[in-house]
């Protein structure tokens, strides 16, 4: 049997006794000056400022003594240094460190613990490794738990289980205090295997059945360690004593683990268990309300008012928690709750700051309101944090606005920040979104220290920016340097090659996260559904929906926008309709894809039905996209009156988003006055608008009026506006093959144009007439009807039959709109050669098939 280890305090120590000083027989000093001070009014004062809590107090007393080098005993000594933790005051503790030393007292365990605790605390485990080391046999298991907590508390995981290990192997059974901070150190996916053996041995010793403690430290373990609610779920259910500490974590893990109506479940649990929910149990809960699909709101409201009710509406903590879910959950894009209760609040921390600017810049669109918000936060007295600086640069990045980025981040650098991975990878994506991705690049290798987060924000700006090639490079990089990828990188790769259409790399990816046993992470697949819909293979999108268990509104709303983009409006109403049933609460993105499948589709009625029941059945107030949805589907069906006259009665002004949805309408159907209108409105708004200027040069060239067209184009030149070229791209033995207008640059020119030559012949002799009505330029009517066949569209149609070969569909990506004599082209070549063609251009889906498009000739 192991000897039991004696933890009590020991008796005061003796201090040495001293003879009294000699004095010098010519000394003047009175004889009283002579005698022993007795310093135990000190002592007692000393213990009196303890107990008061006046710290400061107690310390200076201290300082008197040794002046009169009188030394305090242990036990004093030992309170002098619990105190100083407690409150925090480690420069304090250290202080008291320095007396101590200086006292020549032997110490026994029990400082020593308190001093490996103190230097634990602050951060300084190596000066608390040296004390630990230092103690000899005087190690007790409170010495061995406190190093092991200060190694797990300073995330040197592997230093903690291994002094766990020696721990054991010197003999020493650990206690729940051992159990607690070795749990902690394996709570990462790294050391999480080793955490389970711990566990094995954990419930051989009963800990497990009546230490809370322990039980909260599994919970982490399982959640942190390995993302497994159900386990945590089960050590919680075991656990006997149930604080509101073990309730409140269980809802918070619940909560960052994408489980809200289980965070909620168990609020109503411990409430009706009779457990009084503190500040941090209504914050949690609070936090859980942004991230439910129904009833949020509403619910979050509920919440507000029982902390009005329960003395809390004061609390900064609770205060930013409902901030934050008030921006998340409004209904009508509109922040004036979040602002109102954030103008409320009585103080303010990094916290709440925070939270506004970043609820501005999560609403969309109000990326300003966010930098001014910012800026009047520097001027008052809380200093932002990492988290603050990172969510500024993120509005900047919005705002394409890498300048006054610039200046943030010189401003981060001079807070201490330049060496933070959330400042450092959001300055990366604030330099992609504005289009500097040579900056992007510098600013990733001038990163103090590269982990998974920062490769995850270059792959994701490298895809934002379609350079797939640069995702997938620095995807094998990663791999090689042995960092373990996780979902946002695969969620990343998998938008990067649905943006180019790279449906065989996105397959590739596929295939790699099924090995990594990703395949029923829900972020992943809902970008599978988004990869397999934007890449042209819609039934593969539609598989991974159907095999899905957990689908959330983003999951139902990319299957909808998926169908409405291929031209399937029927299956996507079909898909909104079961979404409804299955009690998932639509948001405005759903609405947009609704409307698009019926826009593309022709069905006006269903589509005005679906507009009216956004505010009506859901409280969705229509925004301008909306707007430009029932303006697209009217102008579609020829319904241009009808279009400017809900325009006309719309409850905001008409943007130019809008304004140009009206004007394509116009080009399609030829209307020339309602066109110049909607330019008119356009260029009113913003001069500078290119498509404007495109659209309307366009309109009047189909009608013959090339002097309007010259002016337009001569007063774009004057204003350096210049038109984005038509560009298509096939992807072939996992290689992007690009075509612009009469392109010659490719290694396989000649075979292409053979191939093109073939095609014009073969389908000319099935009825096909060139159109070039499409041939927006001035020529001869032999050159247009050359010109018109040299159309990237029809070369990478062409280059996909030399290359490819049946079944497999050919599919080509635009990055405009497909012109009517290439559409008109494609459905002949498809019922010349027999083959599938799959045309993405920038509006929707065109799937040929032995002479018909999905469309029916309506896009």
């Amino acid at each position: 049997m192991m000897a039991m280890v004696n933890l009590s305090l020991p008796a005061p120590a003796k201090s040495p006794s001293r003879p009294p000083p000699k004095l010098s027989s010519h000394s003047s000093v009175p004889l009283s000056v002579n005698r022993p001070v007795n310093f135990e009014p000190l002592r007692h004062r000393l213990i009196k400022h303890l107990d008061a809590g006046h710290l400061h107090k107690a310390i200076s007393t201290l300082d008197v003594m040794a002046s009169h080098n009188a030394h305090q005993d242990l036990v004093t000594y030992s309170l002098l240094l619990k105190a100083c933790i407690r409150s925090r005051d480690f420069q304090l503790g250290k202080l008291v460190h320095c007396h101590l030393t200086e006292s020549k007292l032997e110490l026994d365990s029990v400082l020593f613990n308190s001093l490996i605790s103190l230097y634990s605390k602050a951060g300084d485990w190596t000066k608390a490794r040296e004390i630990f080391e230092s103690m000899g046999n005087k190690r007790d298991l409170v010495s061995w738990s406190a190093m092991i907590s200060c190694f797990a508390n300073n995330k040197m995981s592997f230093e903690a289980i291994l002094t766990f290990l020696y721990m054991l192997d010197n003999g020493f059974l650990p206690n729940e205090y051992c159990f607690t901070a070795v749990i902690r150190a394996c709570s990462t996916s790294e050391f999480f295997p080793i955490g389970e053996i711990i566990l094995g041995f954990l419930v051989k010793t009963g800990y497990l059945d009546f230490d809370t403690n322990v039980g909260c430290a599994l919970i982490d373990m399982f959640v942190k360690g390995n993302s497994d609610l159900e386990s945590a779920f089960k050590v919680f259910d075991k656990m006997p004593d149930r604080n509101v500490v073990a309730w409140t974590l269980m809802i918070t893990r619940c909560t960052q683990l994408s489980y809200p109506s289980g965070a909620i479940e168990l609020f109503v649990d411990m409430v009706l268990g009779g457990y009084m929910p503190d500040r941090f149990t209504l914050s949690g809960i609070i936090s859980a309300c942004t991230e439910l699909e129904s009833e949020s709101l509403s619910l979050g409201k509920q919440l507000h008012s029982w902390v009005i009710r329960s003395g809390f509406a004061s609390d900064v903590c609770i205060g930013c928690s409902l901030v934050d879910m008030y921006a998340k959950c409004t209904i009508d894009g509109s922040l004036d709750d979040s602002r109102r209760v954030f103008d409320r609040m009585e103080n303010h921390n990094v916290m709440s700051w925070t939270a506004i600017i970043t609820g501005y810049i999560q609403c969309g669109g109000r990326d300003m309101e966010a930098i001014e918000l910012f800026c009047k936060m520097i001027e008052g007295p809380v200093p932002p944090n990492h988290f603050t600086f990172s969510s500024v640069l993120k509005a900047c990045g919005n705002l394409s606005d890498s300048r006054t980025g610039e200046q943030f981040y010189a401003q981060a650098v001079k807070h201490g920040f330049a060496s933070d991975d959330y400042v450092g990878n959001s300055l990366i994506s604030m330099y992609a979104k504005s289009g500097r991705m040579d900056d992007a690049q510098k600013a990733f290798e001038s990163l103090f220290e590269k982990n998974l987060d920062s490769y995850n924000t270059v792959v994701d700006a490298y895809a934002k920016n379609l350079d797939s090639e640069g995702a997938f490079e620095l995807f094998h990089e990663i791999s090689d340097f042995g960092v373990e990828v996780n979902a946002f990188t695969f969620t990343s790769l998998l938008s990067g090659a649905s943006s180019i259409g790279a449906i065989g790399k996105g397959e590739q990816i596929h295939a790699r996260l099924l090995k990594s046993g990703f395949q029923s992470n829900q972020c992943i697949c809902n970008a599978l559904i988004s990869m397999y819909a934007r890449c042209g293979h819609i039934e593969a999108a539609f598989q991974v929906f159907n095999e899905m268990g957990d689908r959330n509104v983003i999951t139902w709303t990319s299957m909808i926008t998926g169908f409405a983009k291929h031209g399937f409006a029927a299956r996507a109403l079909e898909i909104f309709h079961e979404m409804l049933k299955a009690g998932i609460r639509p948001n405005e993105i759903t609405y947009i894809a609704v409307l698009s499948a019926c826009s593309h589709a022709g069905l006006v009625s269903e589509g005005w039905e679906i507009f009216k029941s956004m505010h009506k059945e859901h409280e969705i107030a229509p925004r301008m996209e909306h707007y430009a949805c029932m303006v697209d589907l009217l102008g579609r069906s020829g319904l241009l009156r009808e279009a400017i006259e809900f325009i006309n009665k719309m409850p905001c002004t008409p943007d130019a988003l809008v304004w140009r949805t009206f004007l394509g309408a116009c080009r399609v159907h030829h209307d020339k006055e309602l066109g110049e209108h909607s330019a008119k409105m356009i260029l009113q708004q913003d001069p500078h608008d290119t498509a404007a200027h495109i659209l309307l040069s366009n309109l009047y060239a189909s009608s013959g009026q090339w002097e309007d067209v010259a002016r337009i184009r001569k007063n774009m030149k004057e204003r350096n506006l210049i038109k984005e070229a038509g560009c298509s791209w096939i992807e072939v033995d996992n290689k992007i093959h690009r075509f612009h207008v009469a392109d010659t640059s490719h290694p396989q020119v000649q075979e292409i144009y053979d191939k093109l030559d073939e095609m014009a012949l073969k389908i000319k002799g099935l009825g096909y007439v060139p159109n070039t009505d499409f041939v927006l330029h001035e020529l001869e009517e032999e050159q247009k009807e050359q010109f018109v066949f040299q159309h990237s569209e029809k070369i990478a149609v062409a280059f996909g039959l030399i290359t490819t070969s049946r079944p497999k569909p050919i599919r080509v990506f635009k990055n405009l709109r497909v012109c009517g004599d290439c559409h008109t082209a494609i459905k002949y070549i498809s019922m010349a050669t027999g083959r599938e063609i799959v045309l993405r251009d920038s509006n929707r889906f065109h799937h040929f098939k032995n002479g018909t498009c999905s469309c029916n000739d309506y896009w």
